[in-house]
C-alpha cells in the first residue's frame, strides 16, 4: 500500500502560522470585552477584518487558514456551549456556517481582485517594453527582428516566427527567434498582423517554459496592433528614404 506524502512550501506554512497568530491576537480583546457586550454578529464582523487583511497581504492559502482559524475560535469562545467545539443549537450552526461562508467568499474576492490587478500591471509592463523596443526603428526588417526577439524573451517561448509580406519592391521576410529554433508541431498561437493594406503578415508562437495568453486576449491583440503600427512607420520611412535618394540622384 503506497503512502501519500503531502508537502507544503515552508513559506506557505510560515504565512499560515502567522495567519493563525493574527486571529489569536484578534481574539484576545474580543474575549476581554465579552460576548454579551458585543454580540455574535459584531464579533463575526470583527473576525473578518484579519481574514481580509491576511488574504490581501499574503494570498489565498493563508487567507483560507485565517478563515478556518477564525471559525474555530469563534465557535470555541462565542458559540454555546462555550470552550468546546460542539454546537448546541441550530442557531449556532447557522451563525458558524454563515460566518465561514462569508469569510471564504471574502478571501476569494480579494484574491480575484489581486490577480486582476497583477495581470493588468504585467500587461502594461509588457506593452511598454514592446513599444520601447519598436520605437524609432526605421526599416521593416529591423521591426521584424526586434518583434521576434522581444516576444521570444517576453514569453520564454520555444520558438517565435514572424512572417511579413511588405509588398513591392520589398521581398517577404521571415524571422525566427531563437535563430536555431525548430518548430515542433503546430504553433500554439497564430496572430495575424493587419495594417492599412490588409493582412501583411502573422506571428507564430510555440509554448516554451513561460506562459502564453489566450489567442483572443487583449494583450496579444495590442501586440499585433503595435506590430502593424511599427511596420507602417518603417514602410513610410523607407519610402521617404527612397524618394530622397531619387531626388538627390536626379539633381546630380
Amino acid at each position: 500500500m503506497k503512502r501519500i506524502h503531502l508537502s507544503f512550501p515552508p513559506e506557505l506554512l510560515s504565512k499560515c502560522l502567522l495567519a493563525v497568530l493574527a486571529v489569536a491576537a484578534t481574539t484576545v480583546p474580543l474575549v476581554l470585552i465579552g460576548r454579551d457586550t458585543l454580540g455574535e454578529a459584531v464579533i463575526a464582523l470583527l473576525y473578518l477584518v484579519p481574514v481580509g487583511w491576511i488574504a490581501s497581504r499574503w494570498g489565498q492559502g493563508p487567507g483560507i487558514c485565517a478563515a478556518l482559524a477564525a471559525a474555530l475560535t469563534f465557535d470555541f469562545f462565542f458559540i454555546p456551549p462555550f470552550h468546546t467545539f460542539a454546537v448546541g443549537r441550530l442557531e449556532g450552526w447557522l451563525v458558524l456556517a454563515i460566518f465561514l461562508a462569508v469569510a471564504i467568499v471574502v478571501v476569494g474576492r480579494i484574491q480575484s481582485s489581486l490577480s486582476r490587478a497583477q495581470a493588468s500591471e504585467r500587461d502594461a509592463i509588457f506593452m511598454y517594453e514592446l513599444s520601447a523596443a519598436l520605437a524609432g526603428l526605421r526599416t521593416q526588417d529591423a521591426v521584424v527582428h526586434a518583434l521576434a526577439r522581444h516576444l521570444q524573451q517576453m514569453f520564454q517561448a520555444a520558438l517565435v516566427e514572424v512572417f511579413v509580406q511588405p509588398g513591392s519592391p520589398s521581398s517577404p521576410m521571415m524571422v525566427k527567434a531563437p535563430v536555431d529554433g525548430e518548430a515542433n508541431g503546430k504553433p500554439d498561437r497564430v496572430l495575424p498582423i493587419l495594417a492599412a493594406p490588409g493582412l501583411v503578415g502573422e506571428i507564430r508562437l510555440w509554448r516554451g517554459n513561460g506562459w502564453l495568453p489566450a489567442e483572443d486576449s487583449r494583450l496579444l491583440q495590442n501586440f499585433t496592433t503595435q506590430a502593424a503600427l511599427a511596420l507602417e512607420r518603417a514602410r513610410l520611412a523607407e519610402a521617404e528614404a527612397r524618394a530622397s535618394t531619387l531626388a538627390n540622384a536626379s539633381t546630380k
